[in-house]
């Protein structure tokens, strides 16, 4: 049998404190939070998670509305020009001579604009698609590299953070057995 009116009131009085306690970084074993009405720190945790499912439920009944709407906007707004873009109409100079029958290109630059934004909000386009290539455009290597490679390979690219004119031979390459390599970084800054 469905909660009654009270019981709905209720429970969505009960939530919302619990929401606002959890918010406030109160744990769920909290007294606060079990004064609430909740038999232990598991039920508690359990009505937060159908208390945000619930929101969620309505969230997304609210943007399935919202979408219906901007494309009963986008069917409004495409219908009124729809004709322009796709039918010739006549066209003529300042003289009032007629030249010919053309597409009104403005209406076709309209009509593709309200089409993407519809593509847009509906999700239709393809997602576009990426990929990494290595050195050269081959094969990207994903395997665990030896420090001796990752110098060859600055050494090959040189060093980003080098200033102008610097020379990267030296400073570039990470000795793992100096331990003054960052004092030495510091006491160039004037630290």
């Amino acid at each position: 049998m469905p909660a009654s009116k009270a019981q709905q009131a209720e429970t969505a009085e009960r939530r919302a404190a619990l929401i606002r306690l959890r918010l406030a970084g109160v744990p769920f074993d909290d007294d606060r939070i079990l004064s609430l009405g909740y038999a232990s720190r598991g039920a508690a945790s359990k009505d937060l998670v159908r208390a945000l499912e619930e929101r969620r439920d309505e969230q997304d009944a609210a943007a399935s509305v919202y979408r219906q709407q901007e494309n009963e906007r986008l069917d409004a707004l495409l219908e009124a020009v729809w004709d322009k873009a796709t039918k010739p109409s006549p066209v003529y100079s300042k003289d009032r001579e007629y030249l010919g029958d053309e597409i009104d290109l403005k209406a076709v630059d309209t009509v593709l604009k309200l089409m993407d934004r519809r593509a847009k909000l509906l999700g239709l386009d393809m997602p576009v698609k990426t990929e990494l290539a290595g050195p050269g455009g081959g094969a990207l290597r994903l395997s665990a590299v030896s420090l001796a490679e990752l110098n060859d390979l600055i050494n090959t690219a040189g060093d980003p953070n080098a200033p102008d004119g610097a020379s990267e031979d030296d400073d570039a390459l990470y000795d793992p057995n100096d331990d003054d390599q960052d004092d030495d970084e510091e006491e160039g800054d004037g630290h």
